[in-house]
């Protein structure tokens, strides 16, 4: 069944000092560690201490239901910690193993709310025991950690936990002593690596330092030795774990070199894409006082600003088998930044507009002439509305708004400082016209120092009528702005174009994509599926089906997806179905809780024919009714957003029913369900007559 090497493992995991509440190696008990009653159990397996959940399961439910002959259904087990109380920040490690195929996930559950926190997961399998770490920040408030296995269809797989490893501090931070290593791994290479010196092994060399934690041989520390290099710049790296919160601050690490030249010594972020940004570079400057034979301990600090998920690098490249040695030791973080002069980590959101309020910071170029007009549609069969909640304001370049022919407009964001990797999304619609397309929309940076600018974007998607997604990457080495800009030279070439929903981030677009389809909080954008959502079979003349582009039915339906234009969503079509039949799409369970929760989607109703969209909570096999609109509404995706309370574990149902004719697609995309009250949205008056503007 399950594939381990347990003798292996049990020599490297030792038992640690300091652990925290919620730590457990399962050797003679669960910790207080209990199986949720309403998943399958996991197991305590005791000649190998490790707990499990395996596909088997499978076989033993269908052989006590009577049926072997049906198609297996997807297993889960979810393991819940006893209630923990970290105040302060701490570091939980998990030692794990899938085999075959599935997936584990850790989320963490505060009291009172519904929906889990997704801290981790993973899909990899493996034939041996892996470890992998997470931060849990200092809270106030207590929670539980949660575990979910998800064991794969085969018969041998399963997912396994051997070790859970809490402890305070950060999980960037260690000092080596410990024989997992804090979860830091080795890259490895044929002639280069770094190794554990200290303790009880047997140095290689004998001018290696003292440890630098306890100041004697008896502790621990990295090296990587230059003995066997044989080609020029062979490169050691010695990788932290990826971290899984927002990390800004101060990073600190000691190290000792044994010669300033014949060796290279840097540091670097890799995010998830495999991209690497030098934070530190090793320079003679660092070495006043070494001895070439001992060498001294020398303290390094350098700022850390890391938005989004990223692997701190130690890496040493060498020259030659005579470059010497360099070690690590007491790599530390610290919240506040090294120095007080440091700027704080940047929020990009100050260039986020829905212009449903105005145009938030962004300005007018008067010099150029004509500009953009803020303007709206009213819900109708006939005009796209806004993107943002399809009754709401967008920005419109249109050659019959301007006071000649042609016309140039322009509008620039607040300024973004330099040195700094940035996504901006931004979404645009081609309303008419426009025979020469790059003339419609283009993207610029607008540098500061010099006045220079630099083309990021330019119109390439000629789809028209429906609001499309741009992301674009970039990086400036200076302060810049972001300039949108639409050109037109004569009447007879130009139409109009519409900008909405600007958003500006930290990082590379693709480290950020897919963010709604996380099945753990019941959103989905159905990019990648239903997200955990599931066809209601009973009763149902149909299924909801996925799509992309317009439906198939003439004058009906939507032309495009809400989230990109060019995604999917999901949609009933009604050719299929008899007047008065009906789908039902019904999200996972989720918890009761006392206080308010928000479920906001977009709708798409449009269609002569018509029927009902109606969206249900299921409540211990009864359903109530939380939201329903009837017959058609708009051309466009109109949000909807709903508030209720529900304090026992519910199901949220999107049921649509089909009109009159065949004209009556309905379709549904990017649902959200958050913890909290709705936001309370107020769209104000917009400039100009709402139907007058195409």
């Amino acid at each position: 069944m399950l594939l381990f090497y347990l003798l292996t493992f049990v020599a490297t995991i030792q038992a640690h000092n300091q652990l925290l509440p919620g730590s457990c190696n399962f050797e003679s008990s669960t910790c207080g560690y209990t199986s949720d009653p309403d998943f399958t159990s996991w197991t305590l397996h005791t000649d190998g201490h490790f707990l499990a959940v395996d596909s088997a399961t499978n076989d033993e439910q269908d052989d006590n239901m009577g049926s072997g002959t049906g198609p297996k259904r997807e297993i889960a087990g979810i393991l819940l910690s006893p209630v923990l109380e970290h105040e302060e920040w701490s570091c939980l490690r998990l030692v794990y193993q899938i085999t075959e195929s599935g997936s584990v996930e850790v989320l963490q559950r505060a009291k009172g709310k519904s929906f889990d926190k997704p801290l981790w997961s993973s899909q990899a399998p493996s034939d041996s025991w892996v470890i992998s770490s997470m931060d849990l920040p200092n809270s106030t408030e207590p929670f539980r950690v949660v575990i979910e296995g998800k064991p794969g269809m085969s018969v041998e797989s399963s997912v396994a936990i051997f070790e859970i490893h809490i402890s305070p501090g950060y999980c960037l931070e260690c000092d080596f002593e410990k024989t997992h290593l804090c979860g830091y791994s080795n890259q490895w290479n044929v002639n280069v690596n770094w190794y554990v010196g200290g303790g009880r092994i047997q140095f290689l060399h004998k001018n290696m330092p003292d440890d630098h934690t306890y100041r004697n041989r008896t502790g621990h520390f990295m090296y990587v030795d230059s003995g066997y290099t044989k080609t020029f710049k062979e490169v050691a790296k010695l990788a932290s774990p990826m971290t899984t919160v927002p990390t800004s601050g101060c990073l600190s690490f000691q190290y000792q070199r044994s010669k300033d030249r014949g060796n290279l010594f840097s540091v670097y972020t890799r995010d998830r894409l495999g991209q690497y940004q030098e934070l530190w570079k090793a320079g003679s400057e660092d070495q006043n006082d070494w001895s070439e034979t001992l060498g001294e301990w020398i303290p390094v600090q350098v700022d850390l600003k890391a938005p989004y998920s990223v692997q701190v690098v130690f890496e040493v490249a060498f020259n030659s088998p005579s470059s010497g040695h360099i070690a690590l030791d007491d790599i530390s973080f610290s919240p506040e930044f090294c120095s007080a002069d440091t700027e704080p980590t940047f929020d990009p959101s100050v260039a986020n507009c829905d212009f449903d309020s105005g145009f938030c910071l962004y300005t007018q170029d008067q010099v150029m002439g004509s500009s953009w007009r803020r303007v709206s549609v009213k819900p109708n069969i006939f005009r796209n509305g806004d993107h943002t909640t399809g009754s709401g304001s967008f920005l419109l370049a249109h050659s019959r708004l301007g006071p000649r022919s042609g016309y140039v407009s322009r509008i620039i964001s607040p300024t973004l400082p330099g040195n700094m990797k940035y996504c901006l999304r931004f979404y645009f619609s081609l309303r008419a016209g426009y025979n020469q397309t790059e003339q419609a929309l283009t993207v610029y940076l607008l540098h500061q120092q010099g006045g220079g600018q630099e083309k990021i974007w330019t119109l390439g998607e000629k789809s028209r009528g429906i609001w499309i997604a741009a992301d674009v990457t970039f990086q400036t080495s200076q302060p810049s702005k972001v300039a949108f800009l639409s050109t037109c030279s004569s009447f007879w070439d130009c139409g109009s174009v519409a900008l909405d929903d600007i958003s500006v981030s930290l990082g590379d677009c693709e480290l950020t994509a897919g963010l709604l389809s996380s099945p753990l909080s019941g959103n989905c954008d159905f990019e990648t599926g239903l997200c955990g959502y599931t066809q209601a079979k009973k009763g149902d003349a149909a299924d909801w089906e996925l799509r992309r582009g317009s439906t198939p039915t003439s004058y009906t339906g939507p032309r495009g997806d809400h989230t990109t234009g060019l995604g999917y969503y999901l949609y009933m079509e009604a050719s299929r179905m008899l007047p008065g039949h009906n789908v039902r799409l019904l999200s996972r369970p989720f918890r009761g809780t006392r206080g308010p929760q928000c479920l906001s989607f977009y709708h798409h109703m449009y269609g002569s024919g018509t029927g009902r969209l109606t969206v249900l909570i299921n409540q211990d096999g009864e359903d109530a009714l939380l939201w329903q609109r009837s017959g058609e509404q708009s051309v466009a995706w109109l949000r909807a957003q709903v508030q209720f309370k529900s304090d026992r574990q519910h199901q949220i149902v999107f049921e649509a029913t089909r009109g009159s004719s065949v004209r009556s697609d309905i379709a549904i995309d990017d649902i959200v369900l958050e913890g909290g009250p709705c936001p309370e949205t107020e769209i104000r008056a917009t400039v100009g007559t709402s139907n007058e503007i195409e």
